[in-house]
């Protein structure tokens, strides 16, 4: 059994059928990359994947158990959902940092929230300890995304570059399952690219499951053990990086990668 599993995944938005049956496995430690042309249907499904959004059709399970049935949401608390969110960190291209918040304050906001949660359940822990395997938590991850020197700088004063390793470090504080980025580079000026893509790749060497919705095709060949391409809402072919980049079978697909060839070469 996979380890994400999704079968049958659909999504309307009013009469726009946007997913239109989606099937997808992701093993364990497996570095997935979406790719296809604007409006194909990638962040749709990776806002589904996150209950971003909740697919009309479709089942999903993680490690064996049901995450999602479209037949029995809605009758799911919201302190239910909630908990099950929490299996998947997500990284927006536009950073969604708090600007009221310093960088280490943004790291640890939301699991101090949770302590709190906790600790309301479990009387027996000590708040000041928990408090600080938060706070040594979080500074391992600014060491991890190299951003050690900007803990206590608010996100106008980084660049894009430093405020999405922000963004991916305060993922990573929640110490999510499945670890999913939504186009991580797009705002980012291509000097800037660099550094956080250097940051997604250490984390593939520590054997972390990602999904990546991207259009740096060069970084989707060298850092996915699967690419899956999209197109009108549905895969419309996925397979290891060599297969899909050097012999795509889908006409869709050659005219997708001749296109980006074209603008490249711009």
């Amino acid at each position: 059994m996979a380890y994400l599993d999704i079968k049958n995944f659909c999504k309307k938005f009013g009469e726009h059928e946007v997913l239109k049956g989606i099937n997808l496995t992701v093993e364990k430690g497996e570095v997935v990359s979406i790719i296809g042309s604007s409006g194909s249907g990638k962040t749709t499904l990776l806002r589904c994947i996150n209950f971003l959004e909740t697919p009309d059709i479709g089942v999903m399970t993680l490690d064996g158990e049901t995450l999602f049935n479209a037949e029995t949401v809605k009758k799911e608390k919201e302190s239910v959902l909630r908990a099950k969110r929490l299996n998947f960190g997500m990284v927006f291209q536009s950073f969604n940092l708090f600007p009221q918040y310093c960088v280490m304050s943004n790291i640890t906001l939301a699991p101090l929230l949770q302590l709190k949660e906790r600790v309301k359940k479990d009387k027996t822990l000590n708040l000041a300890e928990e408090k600080q395997k938060i706070i040594e938590e979080a500074e391992k991850l600014l060491e991890k995304t190299g951003l050690t020197e900007k803990k206590n700088a608010y996100p106008y004063e980084l660049s894009g570059g430093q405020q999405q390793r922000v963004a991916i470090a305060r993922a990573l504080a929640l110490k999510p399952k499945i670890l999913c980025f939504d186009e991580p580079t797009s705002a980012l000026d291509p000097e800037l690219t660099g550094e956080v893509l250097k940051v997604i790749r250490s984390l593939k060497d520590e054997d972390r499951t990602m999904i990546i919705v991207t259009h740096e095709m060069g970084f989707a060949k060298n850092v996915s053990d699967k690419v899956v391409f999209m197109a009108n809402g549905v895969i419309e072919e996925e397979g290891t990086p060599k297969a899909v980049f050097d012999n795509p079978k889908s006409e869709k697909l050659k005219a997708f990668l001749s296109n980006v060839k074209d603008k490249e070469g711009e």
